[in-house]
């Protein structure tokens, strides 16, 4: 009778298979078997790519003459330990009685490429080959991912892609670290007081490692620039309302070179002389705008925003949190955590119920529960369709990370870290349900002789999603610290906090009162010295969000995901290129900040990549060869163009550097 093999790409993953097809059978050595299936898998990858040194034994040896290497043919061998497995799913695909393979690795580029260069190596390719897609690995989604298995011929602008991947890391570490380290390794070593050196170079790792240096020599070149701020105090002399000057086109001082800024002198005796031509004038309200402004929960977790967020919270590094999340979607917790998406598809949004209900029946949670319920008596709508948290066009291969609502039975033998990942994604997942937290703001002008001083106060009238995420600190929550009380309150309470322009408090209650026209007494002016600071060091989470954008490091949610585009890395790999850097001993992370600067070999390498060729440290160049990836993988462009583009780069650059040297 025929058989169908299913191939996993780890053993757990091949369990949960084994149970949704009912395969009680004994387990055999590295696979199970039933009278209709036959399930295995690999333990991650099987087989690699061989070194130069296989083609030629001469190439074994680093000399400029055999620079660039790139072979015609590519040869590929099993990894040695993993050797068994390999044997294992060798001899299933040569079994006579198996007539069509089920290709179950995970849902992406790279579990692609796992399955593709086991069957390539193999060299046995059945009829049938059906491809398993899969969000998370819930019973239901198993079970649908096999009935609706496409044939695995619709991947293979994937396989392109994902063997292109690799064949441009390849070639690019290859030819430049043998390269780099001929040139300028007796250098280097002499340097860093070494016997010798291989100067590592990657397509992706090379670029970030630049990110990191040129931040921190950012930083220590910085010198910082004082500025004198003016701020007036109006009204009652017990409880002035502060107010700060910021110059205007009809002001004394519009374009003046005595100003650094819009609100600040460059010297302290400009803004004191300033000051006294303000004295013993009328200051009048010129302005007073009243206004209510809302904010919706921000979108949901994809990988990148959730290292990044536990990076803040539990100072972990990101290839951390995505052991952690995998571990998650393996119990059946949570959807696939290698994602870049973070919005849900229209056909999950429409049975989103599910995952809620699930939730509310299994997730024993005091605080969550709390949520559910509020959710249910203030009959909160969980139709998404229409919202900015559905959007097909914005999910490639996956949407974004949120619970199912299942796979409970594992939670309480998960490990309390595990536990806190868990809760963080699904109070973000609840939190799009609630409505937008509402927020009153005033806004005054009072003018004295065209020169415009500026108050502004605001304060949280309804929590909504803040209820969920009131933990968060968001740009809204930052400007309603003391929200509990204010939405007890009427929005005008003096015991309501709030925020000016500059961090300065303003009382909301004496903004209330004021009117256009109104003249204002003037109590007094101070002068506020202010100071430029220079950027922030990375730390192992928001270097990943600035991968994920192309360098920039962008700090509003809303502004990334309008810009987002192709980044440095994917998703399944920045984690892993920030470990590399580490072990390699280019760059340190602080273990209780996971705050990273560069080691001196770091920027020692960084020097030497920056005067022989620059542009590997260039955040965009490297964008664009995820972009041409992304391209071949869409088939807007086919894998031949793709690869004779980048042996034209390598040729080119490898050229220059051998006739400069």
């Amino acid at each position: 009778m025929p058989k169908k093999l299913l191939i996993t790409e780890k053993p757990s993953v091949a369990m949960e298979f084994a149970k949704v097809l009912k395969i009680n059978g004994q387990r055999k050595d590295g696979y199970l078997e039933s009278e209709n299936w036959i399930v295995t898998w690999c333990v991650g990858h099987l087989v690699t790519m061989s070194y130069p040194e296989v083609y030629d034994e001469k190439l074994k040896f680093w000399r400029l003459d055999t620079i660039p290497f790139m072979p015609k043919e590519y040869k590929y061998e099993v990894i040695s330990n993993v050797q068994k497995q390999y044997n294992i799913i060798k001899n299933l695909l040569s079994r006579e009685d198996v007539d069509s393979v089920y290709v179950a690795t995970d849902s992406g580029r790279e579990g692609e490429y796992i399955f593709r260069l086991v069957e390539n190596q193999i060299g046995i390719k059945k009829e049938h080959r059906k491809r398993v897609w899969i969000d998370s690995q819930t019973e239901e989604e198993i079970k649908r991912g096999i009935e609706e298995a496409k044939d695995l011929s619709e991947y293979d602008s994937l396989s392109d892609s994902a063997y292109l991947r690799a064949k441009e890391d390849y070639l690019i570490g290859i030819n430049f670290s043998r390269l780099l380290s001929i040139i300028y390794g007796r250098r280097v070593a002499k340097e860093l007081d070494e016997d010798k050196i291989c100067i590592s170079v990657g397509r992706v790792m090379t670029c970030v490692l630049g990110m990191i240096v040129s931040r921190e020599r950012e930083i220590r070149n910085f010198v910082k620039t004082p500025y004198y701020k003016i701020v007036g105090l109006f009204g009652d002399a017990e409880k002035p309302l502060k107010a700060e000057w910021k110059v205007n086109e009809k002001s004394v001082m519009y374009e003046s070179p005595k100003l650094y800024n819009e609100s600040g002198f460059k010297k302290e005796s400009d803004a004191k002389a300033f000051i006294v031509s303000l004295q013993n004038k009328k200051a009048i309200i010129t302005e007073v705008k009243k206004s209510k402004t809302k904010e919706n929960a921000p979108l949901l977790f994809n990988l990148a925003e959730i290292q990044n967020e536990c990076t803040k919270r539990f100072k972990i590094k990101p290839d951390q949190t995505l052991e952690i999340i995998q571990e998650l979607y393996e119990k059946k917790l949570v959807t696939y955590p290698r994602t870049d998406a973070r919005v849900l598809s229209t056909a999950i949004a429409k049975v989103i119920s599910k995952n809620l209900n699930g939730i509310a029946k299994g997730y024993k949670d005091d605080e969550v529960q709390g949520y559910i319920k509020q959710m249910a008596e203030e009959k909160y709508k969980t139709d998404l369709t229409k919202t900015k948290y559905v959007n097909d066009s914005k999910i490639t291969d996956h949407y974004a990370i949120i619970p199912t609502g299942q796979g409970y039975e594992n939670f309480d033998k998960l490990p309390d870290l595990q536990k806190q990942v868990y809760k963080v994604i699904t109070k973000r997942f609840l939190a799009i349900f609630y409505p937008p937290a509402e927020f009153n703001k005033i806004s005054v002008t009072i003018n004295i002789e065209n020169e415009e001083f500026n108050a502004s106060g605001k304060v949280c009238a309804k929590l909504g999603y803040l209820e969920v995420l009131k933990d968060r600190k968001s740009s809204a929550e930052k400007n309603a610290q003391n929200v509990n009380n204010a939405v007890k309150k009427e929005p005008n309470s003096a015991d309501n906090q709030n925020l000016k322009d500059g961090n300065e408090e303003a009382d909301l209650e004496i903004l209330n009162t004021l009117k256009k026209g109104q003249e204002i007494k003037v109590v007094n002016f101070e002068i506020k010295t202010s100071e430029t600071t220079p950027p922030s060091r990375y730390n192992s989470g928001s270097i990943i969000l600035a991968m994920e954008n192309a360098g920039k490091l962008i700090e509003d949610e809303e502004l990334r995901e309008q810009i987002k585009g192709a980044g440095i890395g994917t998703s399944a790999t920045r984690a892993e290129i920030m470990k590399k850097l580490e072990r390699i001993g280019y760059i340190a992370i602080n273990t209780k900040t996971q705050i990273i600067t560069p080691t001196k070999k770091g920027e020692v390498i960084y020097d030497v990549v920056n005067s022989s060729m620059p542009d590997m440290l260039n955040p965009k160049l490297t964008a664009s060869w995820e972009k041409g990836l992304d391209m071949v993988a869409k088939k807007e462009i086919k894998p031949d163009v793709f690869m004779e583009k980048l042996e034209n780069y390598i040729n080119s650059k490898v050229n220059k550097l051998v006739v400069k040297w």
